[in-house]
């Protein structure tokens, strides 16, 4: 465990049809969250984003837009204890047939927004999709 907190990237990812990515991960004792990691040292929030999509999914975002800050401080929902600021976005993708999960994620899925929201979601990504509703 770190002894500070970790700065982490995140986004709802959108396709032209409208609907978002979701994906089930351990990280999050197996509820649904949204890609998104660690920024790296010297690296901008913009570009581990852009990374952090690129090695979770294989798709490339654009039209990256900021949405909110949370905090998460031991959460329960998360598989351990730490200590993060979740910097939150909302970007979109042309095309979504190249989507191939890297190893964090067990599965994927896309969903309309209220879909979504009645789905199994951790508690941060329900905050991130209502926040970027609301923005819409």
């Amino acid at each position: 465990m770190s002894d500070r907190p970790i700065v982490t990237v995140g986004a709802v990812i959108e396709r032209p049809d409208g609907k978002i990515l979701l994906v089930r991960t351990h990280k999050w004792k197996n509820s649904l969250g949204v890609p998104g990691g660690k920024i790296e040292y010297g690296e901008t929030q913009h570009a581990a984003l852009i990374r952090e999509i690129r090695e979770e999914t294989g798709l490339c975002a654009r039209d990256v837009r900021f949405v909110l800050v949370q905090e998460a401080i031991d959460s329960a929902e998360f598989y351990r204890p730490s200590h993060m600021v979740l910097l939150n976005y909302a970007c979109r993708v042309d095309d979504s047939h190249d989507l191939a999960l890297n190893d964090e994620a067990e599965a994927f899925f896309w969903v309309t927004p209220s879909e979504a929201l009645a789905l199994d979601l951790n508690s941060f990504t329900r905050q991130l999709i209502e926040a970027w509703l609301r923005m819409r």
